[in-house]
């Protein structure tokens, strides 16, 4: 029976899960399948991958053949390393124990290049963060100034009417005064 390492989907439309399965060549997508060995979620910032990773590796020993996204996920968790280099020992080129200090160096320094790339991207959001708070005051004071400018020129216009009616009023007073003392 030949095997298919592929990606069996769940989730809501727009919001996909997948686990990743082992199953039969001709089974369809989300049908039967022989064993679950972990689940993938690309809706996380960098995406999520929880996997068996020893199953993984005695499937891909076995020679199931996994799908493109598949390949590149149990590639960047270490499974195609790790098969590479048990090969290296039943070649004789080095032993068991060297193999997994090989592994785990390869693995610390995945997880320092991620480690590197979270930090980068945090620093972005900050920096994006402070930019857009930046551009934020700048508009709201230039609004407040249009504001500022309008209630001034309001209040000029007031006091501009104020005076006048005042200069009316003065006009009109001496003006009623003048009949009656006569």
């Amino acid at each position: 029976m030949a095997t298919k390492i592929r990606l069996q989907r769940h989730g809501r439309k727009s919001y996909a899960f997948y686990s990743i399965v082992i199953a039969d060549v001709r089974a369809p997508r989300d049908g039967r399948f022989t064993e679950k060995i972990g689940t993938y979620n690309p809706n996380t910032n960098p995406a999520t991958v929880d996997l068996k990773f020893d199953r993984a590796l005695y499937w891909v020993e076995c020679g199931a053949q996994p799908t493109d996204t598949v390949r590149n996920i149990l590639s960047n968790e270490g499974v195609y390393m790790m098969k590479h280099l048990k090969g290296g020992v039943k070649k004789g080129a080095f032993d068991e124990a060297t193999c997994q200090v090989k592994f785990d160096a390869w693995k610390a320094d995945r997880q320092k290049g991620l480690q590197a790339l979270s930090e980068k991207l945090a620093t972005d959001k900050a920096a994006a963060a402070k930019e857009a708070l930046a551009a934020e005051k700048k508009a709201n004071e230039a609004i407040a100034a249009k504001v500022a400018e309008k209630k001034a020129a309001e209040a000029a216009a007031k006091a501009e009417a104020e005076a006048a009616a005042q200069a009316e009023a003065a006009a009109e007073a001496p003006a009623e005064e003048t009949p009656a003392e006569a």
